[in-house]
């Protein structure tokens, strides 16, 4: 083979002409290769497959900060989404090259196209990264294992490359070579159609590199391109495949990245199955199993499952042993797995799901120097954790903030701020019980994507908080819907954003007083609410927010009976909860009110006086349970809420009971027991009121047989939704029949026997109605 400009080019051999590393990425035994072929040949320059821009952030890979995996990311400036990434481990070929480059002075230069003519070309792959190599349509690793006869081109790789030695440094490059050419010429070219422009621009490079330092260059690319680069070609061919590519303004830096990201399962195109064991073979070169078993070990004594070193040593062993019987050089994955899954596991999966995730793939995070140019953003949050002690960490981890300290205040607000931006480095998880709302906790794990979110952000400001309010004072005057408006509002509380409220108070006072739906302004009322509670411990200023949930609230007790009447059964459970949801968002508002807040009209429930805010709310409640237009699982929700707040007694209780469970219609009957005892503390309640259990048992046991399995369903979901220790007292006062003693006695709205005087007088209306009296 001969590179261009008629030089001969090397791919196996170091004679003259450039030499040609054709390489796996991230393939730790190709990485070993790279280095012994480069201390062998001693090139004067070192050309690496990688953006072109990269050249001027080369030096920083040798800055004692810098810490693989890391990534090159190139960015769109006008479009920060538009990214791609050029992911590098320790064990990746391409930072060996690197390293050894510049650990010697040795000048290098990358040589892909450039990011600029990538990014324009191409949109934006998948989560926001892009499969910048640009995998080959054909999988060379695949055609050559099934040519050797392996399945499994993974094991293949491993037995061919990883796990032998050679004593010529070359002789894998070379019958890569040879090989590569070969699958191009039987399938014609059969890659990436941009792998032509590529390889076009990658030549060029070539050629001027020659023309600087002499035929003592080495490159170093995916060996599927070895072939192109040798290939005689001629400048004006490769400038005319250039020719018009599209163009955009980019900017380039170094990323922190994960091994978890470098796996295939990410979405990496150029992704390895197991980059945590390639990168233990690339780090422990001998013993690698005795490493790897210590290694196992030690993960699972710390998840308190038992291994000995006697364990160890048997699955060494048997690691070796699998290797002889299957005709493999030294054990790889399979054989280590297998060893682990029968000693160390004791034969379950369960623990080796451990090993896998932990080891096998692994969580490693990098480090980028300080240097590294970044979006002015990305500099403020840099400052902003390392002054709060915020370490990026690639395993997720809990963050439990106490909101009463400086420190902790401050970290949750740069949270909050970061997610109304759109950088999810945390995601709020449930806090501990009993702690109130002093306690916030959180879930972390900072993922490399981020960045990307980052430099899209840095179009709203050049800090965190700035782009933070920009953003919620925008979203806030698009928005469509009261709804994102309320959600919004909390959010810039919690975020602290005290100069984002005017305009997004404002715009929620305009929603509020032109929607009309009392759906809408109930589902609002609650963020509302907990908007004011955070205020009050985050020491925010909320006077205009209490004024426009003041009334809002107004407006819900005015328009609420009405809007609840005649619904059908799923509207009916939607307002439901509604119902769940506004009580304690009322009693938050009254909590947080300086006073009683009059009611400007009389509250016929209090008496005809002026009532506050939550007296009036009762009496709202009230009309719900006892309108009979209103649907069974409002009106048993508004008398459960009732009589948990002591504003109904358990007479009335009963008395609600008993006129809702009308033999006549058993479905709306099944629906008003759901909204009474279904939820949190309904079967306690019935345990603990044998009253109400009698009513409800007596009721049941006269439901009519063809409307029984209508009724079942419902009352299946609501006693199936108790604890087990509930239900078990419910079937005890069952089984001896609640209420024994009351059942011969008067219960409220019932009378001890039928009174057939009081029924005799509905009967000349029903002759009036049937005409029965004229008959005879």
């Amino acid at each position: 083979m001969t590179a261009p400009a008629a030089a001969p080019a090397d791919s196996g051999t170091r004679t003259s002409g450039p030499l040609l590393l054709g390489i796996r990425h991230h393939g730790p035994g190709s990485a070993r290769g790279v280095t012994a072929a480069l201390d062998a040949a001693r090139p004067d320059a070192v050309l690496i497959e990688g953006p072109a821009e990269a050249d001027a952030l080369a030096a920083l890979a040798a800055d004692p900060e810098t810490r693989p995996p890391v990534a090159l990311l190139a960015h769109a400036v006008d479009d920060p989404g538009r990214a791609a990434f050029w992911p590098f481990a320790a064990f990746s070929p391409e930072w060996t090259a690197l390293r050894w480059a510049l650990d010697r002075d040795v000048p290098v230069r990358f040589v892909d196209l450039p990011a600029a003519h990538t990014l324009a070309a191409d949109p934006t792959w998948g989560d926001g990264e892009e499969e910048a190599d640009g995998t080959p349509r054909t999988d060379p690793l695949a055609e050559l294992a099934r040519a050797a006869g392996h399945r499994d081109p993974e094991q293949w790789w491993e037995d061919v490359v990883e796990l032998r030695g050679d004593t010529d440094p070359l002789a894998p490059f070379a019958a890569l070579a040879e090989a590569m050419t070969a699958l191009r010429e039987r399938d014609g070219h059969g890659g990436h159609p941009r792998d032509l422009v590529r390889e076009a621009h990658m030549r060029l490079r070539l050629r001027a590199a020659r023309k600087e330092f002499g035929d003592a260059v080495a490159v170093v690319c995916g060996a599927w391109h070895v072939p192109a680069l040798a290939l005689r070609t001629t400048v004006a061919a490769d400038r005319a495949l250039l020719k018009g590519l599209p163009k955009v303004r980019t900017e380039v830096t170094w990323v922190p990245w994960t091994h978890r990201r470098l796996a295939r399962s990410s979405g990496y195109g150029a992704g390895i199955e197991s980059p945590g064991w390639y990168g233990h073979l690339f780090a422990a070169p001998d013993r690698p199993v005795e490493r790897w078993m210590t290694k196992v070990a030690g993960l699972l004594r710390e998840a308190d499952h038992p291994v000995s070193s006697a364990d160890v040593i048997e699955a060494v062993r048997l690691a070796e042993a699998l290797a002889a019987l299957r005709g493999r050089p030294r054990p790889g994955l399979p054989e280590t797995t297998d060893a682990v899954r029968a000693v160390l596991c004791e034969g379950s999966d369960v623990p080796l799901a451990l090993v896998r995730d932990r080891l096998v793939i692994g969580d490693a995070l990098g480090e980028v120097p300080p240097a590294a140019p970044a979006v002015p953003l990305q500099r403020d949050l840099d400052r902003l954790r390392r002054s709060l002690r915020l370490r990026p960490e690639a395993d997720e981890r809990a963050l439990d903030l106490d909101l009463r300290g400086t420190t902790d205040a401050a970290r949750s607000r740069l949270l909050h701020r970061l997610r109304l931006l759109g950088v999810d480095w945390g995601a709020p998880a449930p806090g501990r019980t009993g702690t109130g709302t002093f306690r916030e906790s959180w879930r972390l794990r900072w993922r490399p994507e981020l960045h990307v979110r980052v430099a899209e952000a840095g179009v709203w400001g050049t800090t965190v908080e700035a782009a933070a309010t920009a953003r919620a004072e925008s979203r806030a005057l698009a928005a469509d819907t009261l709804g994102e408006v309320t959600d919004l509002a909390e959010r810039c509380l919690l975020a602290g954003l005290a100069d984002a409220l005017p305009t997004v108070l404002g715009a929620l006072a305009d929603r509020a007083a032109l929607d009309t739906d009392v759906a809408h302004l109930a589902d609002a009322l609650p963020a509302l609410a907990r908007a004011l509670r955070y205020g009050d411990v985050r020491g925010t200023g909320t006077a205009a927010l209490a004024d426009v949930a003041a009334g809002l609230a107004d407006r819900v007790c005015v328009g609420l009976p009405p809007a609840c009447a005649g619904l059908a059964p799923e509207a009916a459970a939607a307002m439901r909860d509604r119902l769940d949801a506004l009580h304690p968002a009322i009693t938050l508002l009254q909590d947080a009110a300086p006073g009683p807040r009059p009611d400007p009209s009389p509250d016929p429930a209090a008496g005809g006086a002026p009532a506050g805010l939550a007296a009036r709310w009762a009496g709202v409640l009230r009309r719900l349970a006892e309108t009979e237009r209103t649907p069974g699982a409002v009106r048993g929700r508004a008398a459960r809420i009732l009589l948990d707040e002591g504003r109904l007694t358990d007479d009335e209780a009963a008395r609600l009971m008993g006129l809702a469970l009308s033999p006549g219609a058993p479905p709306a009957s099944a629906a008003w027991i759901d909204g009474f005892v279904g939820g949190t503390g309904g079967g306690l309640l019935l345990v603990h009121d044998e009253r109400l259990l009698a009513l409800l048992d007596r009721w049941l046991s006269g439901v009519p047989a063809e409307a029984f399995t209508d009724v079942l369903p419902l009352l299946r979901r609501t006693f199936g939704a108790y604890e087990p220790g509930v239900r078990r007292a419910l079937g005890e006062l069952a089984a001896r029949g609640p209420g024994t003693a009351r059942r011969t006695a008067a219960v409220p709205g019932f009378a001890a026997a039928p009174d057939t005087a009081r029924a005799a007088g509905v009967l000349p209306l029903l002759d009036l109605v049937l005409g029965t009296e004229a008959a005879a």
